[in-house]
């Protein structure tokens, strides 16, 4: 098929592209958020083709994959064509809901362009969660490849991933992440964790970290010498980069919320919302290399089976046979 997708997730899209299809992926001049074009830190296949808009009407459409309520108008203006009408289309919500937990009616009940629209949710908590009203309900969990196992863990240190920490305070965790870096050693990977630098200095407390330069290989390599990983979201669908931090055979701290206590089965890590309990899991991991090494082991072979990246485009395809069908 051929596919119109936005490069918005960059990680979610990696996976996405790696499949048998023909991806056409927008370009604007200043690659803006509506036009990334193909991604700059991720490897991704000649099939994931970046055209300028002015291109795209020169493109025919087996599909649209939306992910932004706006995309829809954005279709229709650079090729004349409307989603659901005149090319079959899937809206793909990453997130969970913003508004309140289950009481949030989502954009497809509400903008009349994406009237009949199916959705595509990334977690059953998501799917269970987002009011789509009588909209067609997929769920297609998440899949990433494997990254190979890097765990080494020589640096007793628990590592974690959030990007823009200090503006994403509360829904991040970052008050959290501060509260356990008082009691063991935390290294903060992200956009805009010098942020946090200052704020953890302010408080003092003894925090390192790096902003988010790094490549997708290079950032797992870095990730595969810490102790940890802390996955400290109180509000998100499924944080990709903890399951690839799985995959590299790390074991996981996380709260009890959302998607987390399917993502992270018993003897793979430690969920839960007493901070106690994290704080002393972090602790015997820092002081016992091998109980690391084995809830590590215990994480990657689940990641492996569950979100494996062949099952995740397999359930892709056959959401698309359905819906061009």
């Amino acid at each position: 098929m051929r596919i119109l997708a936005w490069h918005v997730h960059g990680s979610w899209m990696t996976s996405f592209v790696s499949g048998g299809h023909d991806y056409v992926i927008p370009l604007t001049p200043d690659r803006d958020a509506d036009g990334r074009g193909r991604a700059q830190t991720w490897d991704w296949p000649a099939s994931a083709r970046e055209v300028p808009v002015p291109g795209l009407r020169d493109e025919a459409f087996d599909v649209v994959v939306l992910q932004r309520p706006h995309e829809a108008g954005l279709v229709e203006q650079w090729t004349g064509l409307r989603v659901g009408v005149d090319v079959p289309a899937v809206y793909l919500e990453h997130n969970t809901p913003a508004e309140t937990p289950v009481g949030t009616r989502h954009a497809v009940t509400r903008e009349s362009r994406l009237s009949g629209i199916p959705v595509v949710h990334v977690t059953y908590f998501n799917a269970m969660a987002w009011d789509c009203g009588d909209h067609e309900v997929f769920v297609v969990e998440h899949g990433i490849a494997d990254p190979g196992y890097r765990y080494s863990g020589e640096d007793p240190s628990v590592a974690a991933v959030v990007n823009e920490p200090v503006r994403r305070w509360r829904v991040a965790g970052t008050d959290l992440l501060l509260r356990l870096a008082r009691h063991v050693p935390v290294h903060v990977y992200g956009m805009q964790t010098d942020a946090l630098m200052g704020v953890a200095r302010e408080r003092g407390v003894d925090l390192t970290g790096r902003t988010h330069d790094l490549s997708q290989a290079e950032l797992h390599t870095a990730l595969g010498g810490h102790r940890a990983y802390l996955h400290p979201y109180r509000w998100t669908s499924l944080g990709l980069a903890m399951l690839e931090a799985m995959a590299l055979g790390l074991p996981v701290l996380a709260l009890s919320t959302t998607e987390a206590p399917e993502a992270v089965p018993p003897g793979a890590g430690v969920i839960s919302n007493d901070l106690s309990r994290l704080h002393a899991a972090a602790q015997e991991w820092l002081d016992d290399p091998a109980a690391a090494r084995r809830h590590g082991a215990a994480a990657r072979a689940h990641v492996l089976s569950r979100y494996s990246l062949d099952r995740f485009l397999d359930s892709w395809d056959r959401v698309l046979k359905e819906v061009t069908s």
